[in-house]
């Protein structure tokens, strides 16, 4: 970890009816993609909170938010909120950006599941470990 800034979305709740809602307007098969994804966010551990941001679902730790999907007309991105400083052997994730950082999930493609679902499972324990970071001052 680099830096321990965490990107707090307030109003986040256990199960959101409006994530529910986003993820049963999304039909097909990218629609199937993006909620099978989600619910992998969901499971990652008590402590996760959802809420719709920037009109899709994100899933956060308490407040801070750790991943969100987003489907598109011909893909879903699986996004990471510190995707830049996440390992990602599978080299699995794109973009340019600074911090967030996401994987291009196309139809028709094969997906890395077992690299995708470490990738979840580390952006989740790396934001667990910022929030711990900043409750003992650090």
């Amino acid at each position: 970890m680099t830096m321990n800034r965490l990107f707090l979305l307030p109003g986040a709740i256990r199960r959101d009816p409006a994530v529910d809602a986003w993820l049963a307007a999304h039909r097909g098969e990218l629609g199937d993609v993006a909620r099978y994804w989600f619910e992998v966010m969901r499971q990652c551990g008590g402590d996760v909170r959802e809420l719709l941001h920037d009109g899709h679902p994100t899933a956060c730790v308490g407040d801070a938010a750790f991943g969100y999907v987003n489907a598109f007309a011909a893909h879903v991105n699986v996004g990471f909120f510190h995707g830049s400083e996440l390992p990602d052997p599978g080299r699995l994730v794109v973009g340019s950006g600074k911090f967030m950082l996401h994987v291009k999930l196309r139809s028709g493609t094969p997906i890395d599941r077992v690299a995708l679902t470490k990738l979840i499972g580390d952006a989740y324990a790396d934001i667990r470990a910022r929030i711990e970071a900043e409750e003992r001052g650090m």
